[in-house]
């Protein structure tokens, strides 16, 4: 027997579900387009480099890495994270921070050299290729959230991309582009190394003063803002010595004595809960 009531009931829940569902095909289409502004900013790049306006191309590096923070974080916070969203994001990924730096360093400073300057910019965009095939493994396989193992491929392309923003006028002679090898390759050599570059992604945003790090942020943005240039490039070169000091303090503590057993413990338990935080967020 069918009952009236009950058709009237369905009939009112038809009408009510397709917003919901919309609203939550909206909600994982979110990510995917933060992904695909970010890939966007990486075609700019080559756009404007093989142009020759270098001054122009060099920032979308840069908008390209804010996007890239803001994929991953805007997926966690809306819960739509997924193996699509991930591949996405690693094909963007080697377009904007393997393909664009390469293509923006050899039209700066690379050209002068011929087929050494070719050969140089495709080792950047291969390394890049390997080292985001490795993370995307590392980060199944699960690890220390608190250190990346090689350098991030958006802080190495921050290097050619901070330099050729701090002197856009390129380079037409090849003795003045035999440093710029030492730009590419340095990069390139430590996006496939087994040094470890600290993660800022375990960075408590709740801190127990937050306005400390309010300050922080509104300094950092005071200086980017007024002295874009030289900022950009003083912090793109201080992490990637940051690893060296890291190595070289280790080094030191381990000559002068064992490690504090406690801040190993300490360590492994805040590794251990991260792990389970990550676990609990990405399901």
């Amino acid at each position: 027997m069918n009952d009236p009531q009950d058709g009237r009931l369905r009939f009112l829940r038809r009408t009510s579900d397709p917003p919901r569902r919309q609203f939550r095909r909206g909600v994982y289409l979110l990510p995917s387009l933060f992904t695909m502004a970010h890939m966007f900013c990486g075609y700019a790049c080559i756009v404007y480099a093989m142009r020759g306006e270098y001054q122009t191309a060099a920032p979308f590096i840069g908008f390209a890495f804010v996007l890239d923070m803001l994929d991953g974080r805007v997926a966690r916070l809306t819960g739509t994270t997924s193996a699509f969203g991930v591949e996405f994001d690693s094909l963007a990924d080697v377009i904007s921070f393997g393909v664009a730096p390469a293509i923006l360093s050899y039209s700066w400073g690379l050209a002068p050299l011929g087929r050494l300057g070719m050969a140089v910019g495709f080792l950047f965009v291969a390394c890049a290729a390997m080292r985001l095939a490795r993370f995307n493994i590392q980060t199944a396989g699960g690890g220390d959230k608190r250190y990346f193992v090689g350098m991030p491929s958006p802080a190495a392309a921050a290097i050619p991309a901070a330099t050729v923003f701090a002197y856009p006028f390129g380079l037409y002679d090849y003795r003045e582009a035999l440093p710029v090898i030492a730009m590419v390759l340095v990069p390139a050599v430590l996006m496939v190394s087994t040094i470890r570059f600290r993660s800022f992604k375990t960075i408590d945003l709740q801190a127990r003063r937050p306005l400390r790090v309010l300050l922080l942020i509104a300094g950092a943005i005071m200086a980017i803002a007024t002295h874009p240039r030289i900022v950009l490039v003083v912090v793109a070169y201080s992490y990637l010595a940051s690893a060296f000091i890291g190595m070289a303090i280790t080094r030191f503590r381990r000559r002068g004595g064992r490690p504090d057993q406690h801040e190993d413990a300490g360590a492994a338990r805040s590794t251990g809960h991260q792990s389970a935080r990550d676990a609990a967020g990405h399901g």
